[in-house]
């Protein structure tokens, strides 16, 4: 997959991007990273790509020229452009998948109090990380970027380390435990020690709806009609 940041932060993101999983992934082909500055698209000698809203009001917004001219160079007939935006949709795990499919993302990131609202229609989709304000979209595109490697085919050596987490049936993840099996006089759950597997899957699945109805109910529901589906395709495939 091929990933490009068009940011005036490029080092920002590059050294975010280069550590742990990613910076592996990156390192091993998986995904390719790439930055580019709308600074580059600029006509003035002091490469300006901000300026004051018209209508008055506080802070500096991005030009629309030098995002245009940026986002012009790097799109092709593959690529999917996605601006980080506030008023964007929220990014979740199931966007996350939806966008490790594409071949090519664009992340355009915003910055300063915002950007000319006529680069809009340039974009094919605005994502928001939730309802707060960041200085900048840098760390919202990295954190898409971190979530989307993770779902690339090669990233880690176990394809089933992606499919046993938090939100991937709807549910939080059960607890988890490691060693020293006592610690601090607190001992680890005794079915974890047991080599039952089926008694051991069944506590985790307790433990996660029991987990996501103290901490997220709100994700109930959606968890209810994953397991739904989930149990209607095994049943057909039986038959």
């Amino acid at each position: 997959m091929k990933i490009d940041v068009i940011t005036a932060f490029e080092e920002m993101v590059d050294q975010t991007l280069s550590h742990s999983i990613v910076g592996r992934a990156r390192k091993a082909g998986i995904i390719k990273v790439g930055t580019l500055s709308p600074r580059q698209f600029t006509t003035d000698k002091h490469q300006t790509i901000d300026d004051r809203p018209y209508g008055g009001g506080p802070g500096m917004l991005m030009k629309a020229e030098p995002l245009y001219q940026a986002i012009k160079k790097l799109r092709k007939k593959t690529s999917f452009v996605i601006l980080t935006s506030p008023r964007g949709q929220t990014f979740d795990q199931n966007l996350a998948k939806k966008l490790a499919k594409k071949r090519h993302l664009i992340f355009v990131c915003g910055h300063y109090e915002g950007i000319d609202a006529r680069i809009y229609p340039q974009v094919d989709l605005e994502v928001s990380l939730g309802n707060f304000i960041l200085t900048g979209g840098e760390l919202a595109a990295c954190t898409m970027i971190d979530a989307i490697t993770r779902l690339q085919k090669g990233t880690f050596k176990k394809q089933d380390v992606t499919t046993k987490e938090s939100f991937e049936d709807g549910l939080l993840e059960a607890p988890q435990y490691t060693r020293p099996e006592v610690w601090r006089g607190k001992r680890v759950p005794a079915v974890l020690l047991n080599g039952n597997h089926k008694e051991i899957e069944a506590w985790k699945h307790e433990q996660a709806l029991q987990l996501t109805k103290k901490m997220r109910p709100d994700l109930l529901s959606t968890a209810s009609q994953k397991q739904t589906k989930t149990a209607k395709k095994k049943t057909i495939r039986r038959k």
